[in-house]
């Protein structure tokens, strides 16, 4: 597949109409957003006498030229190396259903020519980590991923629509779940997700399915894993 990229950017509520316009006057004319929450323990919400945090996650198909590009701004114009502005991750896109498809998705954004194969190789010190629970068990997947070394996630609903779920996993995966995104550095990647299998997978109450992506680029993550680092 030639340089295209599923972009992920997460983001405060306040601040999604901020980004949107960001993206669009930098080429990302389709952008795809829901409605997500931060992960922090329902306990220290409530001892702190504070909501959910409430955040935004937006989708694009982005070309690498425009990724680049993309990066480097965001760094200097959104300023997403600072807390609480943001993070944003590449994954790589191994097929495209055809030329019109690829044209509606990225309209206006900058393309390698034709002839030239941009088979680039992009070596990240992250993952995504994502897991499928039964609806009201973020705490319990949150609680074994951060024992393992994970430092938060974000979450979504989603309704699932596999048909024999139930026969080999003892769930239906047609009811309400939750999604779960967390961002881990390579070398925490397994054990994370072995935690969450062992504490909060299919045979607990949570019935969480894992599974993980590699992640090309990030934006907004350096200034979490410095504070990491110096702690270690």
């Amino acid at each position: 597949m030639k340089d295209l990229f599923f972009w992920i950017t997460i983001v405060k509520r306040d601040d999604t109409e901020e980004y949107e316009n960001f993206y669009r006057e930098n080429g990302v004319s389709l952008i795809y957003s829901t409605q997500c929450n931060g992960t922090a323990h329902e306990k220290t919400l409530s001892l702190l006498g504070i909501e959910k945090t409430e955040k935004t996650m937006l989708f694009s198909i982005i070309t690498g030229s425009t990724m680049r590009k993309l990066k480097r701004l965001l760094t200097k114009k959104m300023k997403i190396d600072l807390p609480d502005r943001g993070v944003a991750m590449a994954v790589a896109l191994s097929g495209m259903g055809g030329m019109r498809t690829f044209e509606y998705f990225t309209e206006g954004q900058e393309r390698a020519p034709e002839t030239e194969e941009t088979e680039m190789k992009y070596e990240s010190e992250h993952e995504l980590i994502m897991a499928i629970y039964e609806k009201g068990y973020t705490d319990l997947v949150m609680d074994a991923a951060r024992e393992a070394g994970a430092r938060g996630g974000t979450t979504i609903r989603a309704k699932g629509t596999v048909a024999g779920a139930e026969k080999f996993l003892g769930v239906t995966l047609a009811e309400e779940k939750e999604i779960v995104f967390i961002v881990s550095n390579v070398d925490k990647k397994k054990d994370i997700m072995k935690a969450i299998m062992q504490k909060a997978g299919v045979d607990s109450k949570a019935h969480a399915l894992v599974f993980s992506l590699p992640v090309s680029e990030t934006a907004g993550f350096r200034f979490a894993d410095t504070i990491e680092k110096e702690a270690e």
